[in-house]
């Protein structure tokens, strides 16, 4: 099969666009990702059903382009190391609130973010967990800093 000069640059640039855009994350992302592995998360007598994010691309895509979480429902960034976490809303259309988590489940801080805003919410100090729920889903259960969750991904 024999393609023209013009087919075969289309071709290429094509390809190029698409391995670009794998180091793009949430740059490039379009849509939803889809549901990922959960955890379940104690707080106090409320049970979360947490998505994990685990990976740059998961975490980078987060929620974005969701339409819905259930009550309890929310999604857990897990990363590997100690760091001052910030998150923005940029393609995310729920609000959400977020409790930045230490290793032990301590809440350290909660903040309030609104859909499709650029503002950065960051932790008050290095944390390795960020838990999103419905906005106000917190505070509707009085949870606030100095509060500990318990489940799987935190120390004991």
């Amino acid at each position: 099969m024999q393609f023209s000069s013009s087919k075969r640059w289309f071709g290429a640039a094509a390809a190029l666009i698409g391995l670009c855009g794998l180091g793009l994350g949430a740059f490039a992302q379009t849509a939803a990702q889809a549901r990922l592995d959960t955890v379940t998360i104690s707080a106090g007598m409320q049970n979360i059903r947490a998505e994990v994010a685990r990976t740059s691309q998961q975490m980078a895509t987060g929620m974005m382009f969701r339409r819905e979480m259930g009550t309890h429902e929310g999604m857990l960034f897990a990363y590997d190391g100690l760091a001052v976490r910030c998150f923005w809303m940029k393609n995310t259309l729920l609000p959400l609130s977020i409790a930045f988590i230490a290793d032990d489940g301590q809440i350290v801080n909660i903040a309030d973010m609104q859909p499709q805003s650029e503002t950065s919410h960051c932790s008050t100090r290095p944390v390795r967990f960020a838990l999103e729920m419905n906005q106000g889903w917190f505070a509707k259960r009085h949870i606030e800093a100095g509060f500990r969750l318990k489940g799987a991904p935190f120390a004991p």
